[in-house]
């Protein structure tokens, strides 16, 4: 998602506290998902996959696995921070924007929900 930055970029205070999902193909790492729990919330982050293998169905199928793992924790409230140019991604897999928008390094987010039960 940011290769152009050093590593430290993306890392967090609080990246001890979430589970970290991977997909990989043989040894290499193609796609990447952080989702962090906090009782009836969670909030998924630093989801991304590499270039050379977007569009194939790599990323909804991890996205795919963390909402079901999100589901299966009790959560009520699953949330993301969506790159505006991403709504339509989401929605597909019943994410909702909602009114709150940000932007960070360059780039335009929103905030989009999706409630389970």
């Amino acid at each position: 998602m940011w290769p152009e930055k050093d590593l430290d970029y993306v890392k967090l205070k609080d990246d001890d506290e979430g589970t970290h999902f991977g997909l990989f193909e043989g040894e290499a790492l193609i796609s990447a998902v952080s989702l962090f729990v906090h009782g009836p919330e969670a909030q998924f982050r630093k989801f991304a996959t590499l270039t050379s293998h977007q569009n194939q169905g790599y990323g909804s199928r991890l996205l795919f696995h963390i909402l079901g793992e999100a589901e299966q924790a009790g959560v009520k409230r699953i949330y993301c921070n969506a790159r505006s140019g991403k709504v339509s991604f989401y929605e597909r897999f019943g994410l909702i924007p909602t009114a709150s928008t940000f932007t960070k390094g360059g780039k335009d987010y929103i905030v989009m929900e999706r409630f389970f039960g």
